[in-house]
C-alpha cells in the first residue's frame, strides 16, 4: 500500500512568521502520525524560510520514537548534506532547486549532473540513508538513476495536478504510468509528489506500485477548510481504496 508522508514546510512557514514556536511543527507532525500518516517530509532550503535545519533533528527524533520514516528533501549543498548525515533520516530526496527558488518546479538532468549525483548518493549510501531523485515524468533517462546508485525516484507530479479534470490529463496520467513502469523495470522504487491533493490523488494512485506520496501544501490548506482529523481520514480512505 502507498505510504503518505506529510510535508511540514507550510506549518513551519506559519511558525516563522511570528518568531516563536507556534504552531509547533513537531506537535502538528505528531498529530498527523496519530491520525494515520506513515511518515514526515521536510524540505529545508538554504535561507530556511520555512523548515529549518534544526527541525530535521527534532522531527528525526519524533519519527525514530514513533517507528516511522523521516524524508528530508533538498539540494545537496555541503551544509545540507552535513545536516542529513547527522540526522540519518530513512530517506533523502535530492531536488535540483536553485538557492532562492519559490518551490520545486523541475526534476534533475541526470546526465548533466552525473558526477555530483554519484558522489552524493554514494555518501548517503555509506551512512545507510535511502536515496531518491526528483525527476520529470517525461525524462527518458529515468533508468539512469539506478546506474547512479539511487534507490528510488520521486515523480514530479505538477503536470498531472495542473491538468486534472481536463481532456489532456488522460495522456499525461498515462505518461506518469509509463514513467513509473520504466523506473520499476530498472529496479527503482517510485515515489511521487507536488500538488497532489484530496481531489486528484485517487486517480493518480491507479498507477501500480507507487510506494510513497509526499503532500504538504494541499494538506495544510485542506486542514484550514476541513480540520486535521477529517483531512487525514479522507487521505487514508483514498489510499486504502487504491490498495
Amino acid at each position: 500500500m502507498t505510504l503518505l508522508s506529510v510535508n511540514i514546510n507550510k506549518v513551519a512557514l506559519i511558525r516563522n512568521s511570528r518568531g516563536r514556536n507556534y504552531p509547533d511543527v513537531a506537535a502538528f507532525a505528531a498529530r498527523c502520525l496519530d491520525l494515520g500518516a506513515a511518515g514526515v517530509t521536510l524540505h529545508p532550503r538554504p535561507d530556511q524560510r520555512h523548515a529549518r535545519y534544526s527541525d530535521v533533528e527534532t522531527l528525526g527524533a519524533l519519527c525514530q520514537a514513533r517507528g516511522v520514516e523521516l524524508n528530508v528533501e533538498g539540494y545537496p549543498t555541503r551544509e545540507f548534506m552535513d545536516v542529513v548525515i547527522a540526522a540519518r533520516p530513512a530517506q533523502c530526496t535530492l531536488v535540483p532547486d536553485e538557492p532562492g527558488q519559490l518551490t520545486s518546479d523541475h526534476g534533475w538532468d541526470l546526465r548533466r549532473h552525473e558526477k555530483q549525483l554519484r558522489e552524493v548518493i554514494a555518501e548517503l549510501s555509506a551512512h545507510g540513508i535511502r536515496s531518491s531523485l526528483f525527476v520529470d515524468y517525461d525524462n527518458a533517462d529515468i533508468p539512469f538513476a539506478r546506474e547512479l546508485g539511487a534507490d528510488r525516484v520521486e515523480l514530479y507530479t505538477e503536470p498531472y495536478a495542473e491538468t486534472y479534470g481536463q481532456p489532456e490529463n488522460a495522456a499525461i496520467w498515462q505518461g506518469f504510468a509509463d514513467a513509473a513502469k520504466l523506473a520499476q523495470d530498472a529496479g527503482l522504487g517510485v515515489n511521487a509528489g507536488h500538488d497532489l491533493n484530496l481531489e486528484n490523488l485517487g486517480r493518480f494512485l491507479q498507477i501500480p506500485g507507487i510506494l510513497e506520496v509526499s503532500i504538504g501544501h494541499a494538506i495544510v490548506v485542506e486542514c484550514l477548510e476541513m480540520g486535521v482529523q477529517q483531512v487525514m481520514q479522507a487521505y487514508q480512505s483514498i489510499i486504502q481504496a487504491a490498495a
